[in-house]
Formats: C-alpha cells, sequence, structure tokens
C-alpha cells in the first residue's frame, strides 16, 4: 500500500502481497574490529566482481574499500570481509571480527530483540469517497510491527488503515493471530495492536526504547520488506534529524533520515542502536528515482508521546498546534518597523486560525519571542542539541493536548506574557477523516458530500494539487474554518433523472445557501432540505449558480433514483442521528 504527498516523493513502505518479489541484500555492519587483510586486493575485486581463489563466487565489494556484508547464522551474524585471503586468513578474520565482550550481553539482546519484531497482515477495506455508499474493493498488505512492554505492539497507521482484519505472525512461527486495534495515531502514522491469544506471548520478550540518536550513529533496521518471507536486517547510520513531513497524516513532526534500505514492507518494523535499544520506527522513504538510500524512522521521542498520549487519555487525543501562519522576521527593516530592539528576536504572526487556541489572545503582527521561556529565533528556529538548531513547531509537537504552554509576545513596543491551553484545530479540508466512512446525502439525484483531501485524491487522482478546480485548491491551502463544525460541502455529482434535467454537468461546485440561509456544514444542509416546507428548493451555488426544485416532486423522486443507481440510503449514517 502506497501513500503519496502531492509531489510524488515519498512513499510509505507497506506492500501489498500481489506486489512482484525482488532480491534486496540484508546487511548489518560492525567495524569496530575487523582488520583489512590485503587490502590492496579490494580494487582487483572490484573490477573483477570475484574473489581470485573462488573464481566461481561473486563478492560484494563495499563500496569504500572497507568491510563487509554480514550473513545471518540461526539469527547471530558473523562478519565475512570481502577480500582475498587465504583459508587460513580467513579463519583468523573471521575470529577476530566477533566483539569482543559483547557476543554474550548484546548479542543476546540483539537475537532477542529481533525476536521481538513481528509481520503484520492486514485486510484493508477502504471506503470510495466518490460514490460514498459504497466500499472499494478489499485488498491485503503485509508489513512489520514489534512488542513493546504491556502485551502491545506497534506498526505504522497506515498498515492497518481502514482494517477489516488485522493478523500477526511471530519469527519462526508457522501460526497467525488474530490482533485487535488499540489506537491509532494518524499525524504521527503509529498504530498500537494487542493480541487476546495468550499463546502469541510465550517467549516473546518487549523491545527497550533507546534515547534520541546523534549524527553518524550506527542503526540497524529490522522487518519483513518485499523480496522473501523472513526477517530482514539493514543497516546504515542517521543522517538527518530534523521536522519531517509525514505523508500519511499529513504532519510535521520529528524525524530520522537514515541510510539503511528502507523498502515495502518495512513499514512499522522496529530501527535498533547499537545497544540494541529501540530507536525509532521506520516507515517511508524518498522514492528511488529522486534519490538514492533515504528512507525515514520515527524517533522515540514521537513514539513515547503516542504511547503516553494512549495511557493517559486511553485513547489517542493528537499532537497539539498553535494554528499560526508565521513570517520570519529576517530582514532588518522589518524588525525595527515592529518595533523589535536590537537584541530582540522572534516571528511574526501572519494570521491566526480562527479555530485556533490562540486566537482568543493573539493578532496579527505580534511578534513571538519565546515558547515556553525558550527564545525563537528570526529564522523560527530553537537550540535543539549541541551544534544544532531544529523549527520552532518542535517544542509545540512535545506538549500533550490540554496542557499549558507560556508563550512571551511583542505588541507594540510591549512585551506581553499568555498562558495558553495547547489543542488542535480544525482545518476546512481536512488531511484525512480517522477512519470513518464519509458523509453524504442525496436529494432529487444531488449527492452533497463534504470536501477532504481523501475525497480531492479519489476525484482528481495523486496529483490532484495540479487536476483540481482552482478554488477548491484555493480553499485547501489558504481558507479557514471560521468554527469548529463548519466544512467545506459540495454537489459531487448529480444522479440523472428527469427531475434534475438541465443540472446535469455541475460537478464539484460548492453550495453556499439553502432558500436563502448560509450552509455551515453537510449536516445542517439535510436538516434544512429535510424540514422544508417551503415549494421550492432553492441552492445558491458557487460561480453564482442556482439550483430549484419543487419540494414535493424532488422527494418523491428521491426514493426511484436510489434504487435506480442501488444505493441503499439517502443519507449516511452520521447523518441520521
Amino acid at each position: 500500500m502506497r501513500e503519496e504527498t502531492g509531489s510524488n516523493t515519498i512513499n510509505t513502505m507497506d506492500s501489498q502481497a500481489t506486489e512482484p518479489a525482488t532480491t534486496f541484500s540484508a546487511t548489518v555492519n560492525d567495524y569496530s574490529n575487523i582488520k583489512m587483510i590485503n587490502a590492496d586486493l579490494l580494487a582487483e575485486e572490484a573490477c573483477v566482481g570475484t574473489h581470485p581463489d573462488k573464481a566461481d563466487k561473486a563478492v560484494v565489494a563495499s563500496p569504500v574499500g572497507k568491510t563487509s556484508r554480514m550473513v545471518q547464522n540461526n539469527g547471530e551474524y558473523a562478519v565475512v570481509a570481502s577480500l582475498a585471503v587465504d583459508a587460513a586468513a580467513r579463519n583468523t578474520l573471521a575470529a577476530e571480527s566477533t566483539p569482543r565482550g559483547r557476543g554474550e550481553v548484546d548479542g543476546v539482546k540483539a537475537v532477542l530483540s529481533m525476536d521481538a519484531v513481528v509481520r503484520v497482515f492486514c485486510v484493508h477495506t477502504k471506503p470510495n469517497f466518490s460514490l460514498p455508499w459504497q466500499r472499494k474493493r478489499q485488498f491485503s498488505s503485509s508489513s512489520s510491527g514489534f512488542v513493546i512492554a504491556g502485551r502491545r505492539i506497534l506498526t505504522n497507521a497506515h498498515s492497518v488503515d481502514y482494517h477489516t482484519q488485522v493478523k500477526l505472525k511471530k519469527r519462526g512461527s508457522d501460526t497467525k493471530y488474530l490482533a485487535t486495534v488499540l489506537a491509532i495515531g494518524t499525524e504521527c502514522d503509529i498504530a498500537m495492536l494487542t493480541v487476546k491469544d495468550d499463546e502469541f506471548w510465550e517467549g516473546i520478550s518487549p523491545v527497550e526504547f533507546g534515547s534520541l540518536p546523534a549524527l553518524q550513529d550506527a542503526v540497524t533496521v529490522v522487518g519483513y520488506p518485499i523480496g522473501g518471507d523472513t526477517i530482514s536486517v539493514t543497516s546504515g547510520i542517521v543522517s538527518r534529524i530534523e521536522m519531517l513531513s509525514y505523508v500519511h497524516g499529513a504532519s510535521e513532526l520529528l524525524g530520522l533520515q537514515t541510510d539503511a534500505a528502507i523498502n515495502s514492507g518495512n513499514s512499522g518494523g522496529p530501527a535498533f542502536n547499537d545497544k540494541g535499544h529501540c530507536v525509532g520506527i521506520a516507515f517511508q522513504s524518498l522514492k528511488h528515482e529522486i534519490a538514492d538510500n533515504i528512507g525515514y524512522v520515527i524517533p522515540t521521542p514521537v513514539v513515547m508521546h503516542f504511547i503516553q498520549d494512549y495511557e493517559r487519555n486511553g485513547e489517542y487525543t493528537g499532537f497539539p498546534t498553535l494554528g499560526v501562519d508565521l513570517q520570519k522576521m529576517e530582514n532588518p527593516d522589518l524588525r525595527m518597523a515592529m518595533g523589535m530592539a536590537s537584541d530582540q528576536k522572534g516571528v511574526r504572526v501572519r494570521r491566526i486560525e480562527p479555530t485556533s487556541p490562540l486566537s482568543q489572545v493573539l493578532k496579527p503582527s505580534d511578534v513571538i519571542l519565546s515558547f515556553d521561556g525558550i527564545d525563537v529565533a528570526n529564522d523560527e528556529t530553537v537550540p535543539f542539541r549541541h551544534g544544532e538548531r531544529i523549527g520552532f513547531s518542535y517544542l509545540v509537537s512535545q506538549k500533550y493536548t490540554g496542557e499549558n504552554a507560556v508563550v512571551k509576545v511583542l505588541r507594540d513596543s510591549e512585551i506581553l506574557e499568555f498562558n495558553i491551553k495547547l489543542a488542535t484545530y480544525k482545518r476546512l479540508i481536512p488531511a484525512h477523516i480517522k477512519g470513518r466512512p464519509p458523509s453524504y446525502y442525496i436529494i432529487a439525484g444531488f449527492v452533497f458530500t463534504m470536501v477532504s483531501v481523501p475525497y480531492l485524491r479519489s476525484e482528481y487522482g495523486k496529483d490532484y494539487e495540479c487536476d483540481a478546480p482552482v478554488k477548491l485548491l484555493d480553499k485547501h491551502l489558504h481558507a479557514m474554518a471560521q468554527s469548529d463544525d463548519e466544512e467545506l460541502v459540495v454537489v459531487s455529482q448529480v444522479l440523472v433523472a428527469d427531475i434534475n434535467i438541465g443540472y446535469e454537468n455541475i460537478v464539484n461546485t460548492q453550495v453556499l445557501a439553502f432558500n436563502g440561509k448560509p450552509v455551515k456544514n453537510l449536516k445542517s444542509l439535510c436538516n434544512m432540505v429535510e424540514n422544508c416546507d417551503d415549494e421550492f428548493l432553492k441552492f445558491e451555488l458557487e460561480y453564482q449558480q442556482l439550483v430549484v426544485l419543487q419540494t414535493k416532486t424532488a422527494k418523491a423522486a428521491t426514493p426511484d433514483i436510489l434504487t435506480t443507481h442501488c444505493i441503499p440510503s439517502a443519507m449516511s449514517g452520521d447523518l441520521k442521528t
């Protein structure tokens, strides 16, 4: 299963069972105790591609002329150097390659950690957003997961998105166990599962979480990618740590970039450090035609936020956001005009979402100087670790929904402090509907629905940001919801019948008002139409279009239209309550 951004450069890493098999090399590098014997022969090996003394066996030479590949032997790993040496030298090398003092500690821990990695089999049944009374044909996918404390399993949210059945298979087992989904964090792309069968938990030790790794730290990604049925191990280093766009959740959270191979099916698998501790969850990668060996990992701070959020509230409540658009203050004239002193730094508030908690205290052109006592720089960054800075939104993402934070702002050359309660805000066109079926209402063949990103993708494909109508895209990118229950309601299509002659070509056009009253959301439109006693139903649409239908004949024609198109109900279940 694949989720893509508008630019089509990021892939989430599930694999469908029907995908063709591809051979991938599983590598885990440990360079600490390897002695390079006859290193001068590497250049010859790289050209010839075989050992001089074993011409029938191909050699994989390291691109930097150093070590080697790892081969698995009963769950343990031995280093095999890609060098041309005689048999005695190879035996010596293999003996000296084993990390001393760690074989009985970290080696055992690594094996136990891999035993906690499971394969996730999911059957998905996604809604058809273009025909919201239907569901698409079900399909299967396989991905990875791992056991944590409390008889729970973590995997990716997109691995179990719109699931109808989830099963887990342990390493070395021939049995699949039914799993229950406890929580799905769409924004952070993490899901929590459990298994009721006690047999599943026998012989499994939960993984231990480690701290956020540093740049160039080694990471090992474990999972079940395409290319085989057994567990796969790939290795690399941490090449970047920054605020990252999460494709599935359309959010921005802390992320790790690694050069470890992350392929379809690796989704949900753990990334371990050299001590066998989990430092993140593999979840997406950059397309191979764009760049090579760029994979992304959800780091432990985000994972622990998800876990603790669930433990605190009994459900996933999400990551809070400020709901403001900010402008960098790097221009000195701009800072002077805002009344900032030479030693002051901050970012300007461009606009505020009306549904944001900050809408009650902040004003446009306020300058945010600090958040919870941490100064914000003119380039919208804050201190992160020694020698590193990170986006300002990182501070907000570390908080929990409902917590308080102190925001210091500069307004008209006066410094003010506000204690705000953090929450999420309502987007006019939501990025996802969190697993719910889409809402719809039908009258006289007119299909009304609310616009969401999945709806736009269903109507206009993965390039919807280029192909969707300009007005819809403008609202998607720039419009703000004025209240928590506001929705963008459109006429999705018109199911042709005698009652709607002349209106057949109306497609994806916003409904502004009904009988002179503004349409706030789909439920309000449904209630107004159902309770209408006027002679006519008058729908005021965008582009100054007007749809007029006789009330009695429109309502009388609806059942026959539903029967013709095999539609079970004139409205979705959520509108009936």
